[in-house]
């Protein structure tokens, strides 16, 4: 088993560097090896004077097999959980009917010529992604182009970008996407990490032609469709207008749990679990099972040696103490 881990101050994370967090098994983890799993996790914790864990559990539809051994050690040592947030998905196997307005939209934005394809033209969608965010949210995205770029060029079947354009403008204006939609593909399912739309692309229904597109394209391959959170400020606030577009298509929600433990067992009260820049570090049992290999895909090659030198080293101290 293996835990990928960043400290803060006194406190563990698993994992602010990461969509999720949480124990990554193989077929061969039971129950009881999980639990020692934990021991010896607040064994490590105390040594280092760790205070507390956040931890980050993996949602049960990223699974490839049932693995929810580490919800089941977290409640035997009395964690608490202490964040929810509120994710939707599709279950592809049972699609709902879509609603009259939504297909007026799709049936809009076929009229008036809307065309779907797969782009590398990360740039222009980065330039629409943060106009969006910028009048709406105040914010930016999180990656950049180059940045988005780089990760399409390591990962080019897993991480894909799709627009939605108009015919004509294709050949003369290429950077005027209408929508556009990034996604993460995963064995059983698809993840739209990024989603934006311009306003012209709103009214005539080019984001829900889009989703519908991707929908239908997956839906035979993959078991689900995950739009991602619709929450705010650590769970307490719900986005209505957001999560409402994506039940629009058939969500349902999925909770993504967050757990806090004590180095001494329990759960804490309650703070602010504000992510900022993190340091990297790795934790790693060795229980007679299988090594399960992770990659790390971080914003420079500089992190991505660090944190395959730092787990190299650790992993060597940690197998050697459980030869003892």
């Amino acid at each position: 088993a293996l835990l990928p881990l960043n400290k803060e101050g006194d406190t563990l994370y698993s994992h602010q560097g990461l969509t999720f967090g949480g124990f990554i098994t193989n077929e061969a983890m039971k129950q009881e090896k999980m639990l020692e799993c934990f021991n010896l996790l607040l064994e490590y914790m105390q040594k280092e004077g760790i205070n507390k864990l956040i931890y980050k559990a993996i949602p049960y539809i990223y699974h490839k097999i049932p693995a929810q051994e580490d919800l089941y050690a977290l409640f035997r040592n009395n964690a608490r959980l202490c964040r929810v947030d509120c994710s939707s998905s599709i279950s592809l196997n049972y699609p709902i009917i879509l609603p009259k307005g939504r297909k007026a939209q799709i049936s809009r934005a076929k009229r008036e010529k809307v065309q779907i394809k797969e782009s590398e033209d990360f740039p222009a969608f980065v330039s629409l992604l943060n106009e969006v965010l910028r009048t709406r949210h105040q914010s930016k995205a999180v990656h950049n182009a180059e940045e988005l770029t780089l990760l399409h060029s390591r990962f080019p079947k897993q991480i894909k970008l799709f627009i939605a354009y108009h015919t004509e403008q294709i050949q003369t204006q290429i950077h005027r996407i209408l929508a556009g939609a990034l996604v993460f593909i995963y064995p059983n399912l698809i993840h739209t990490q990024y989603l934006a739309v311009s306003d012209e692309g709103r009214e005539i229904g080019a984001l829900d032609l889009l989703l519908k597109t991707l929908i239908d394209t997956y839906a035979d391959s993959k078991t689900y469709f995950d739009f991602g959170i619709s929450t705010e400020s650590n769970g307490e606030i719900l986005n209505t207008g957001l999560i409402s577009q994506k039940e629009g298509f058939g969500g349902r929600t999925i909770t993504h749990q967050f757990y806090e433990l004590l180095a001494g067992g329990g759960g804490g009260g309650g703070g602010n679990l504000y992510f900022s820049s993190y340091s990297l570090t790795c934790f790693l049992c060795f229980l007679s099972i299988d090594f399960v290999a992770l990659a790390f895909c971080y914003r420079s090659e500089f992190e991505s040696r660090a944190i395959f030198a730092y787990t190299g080293s650790f992993a060597r101290e940690s197998h050697k103490r459980s030869r003892q």
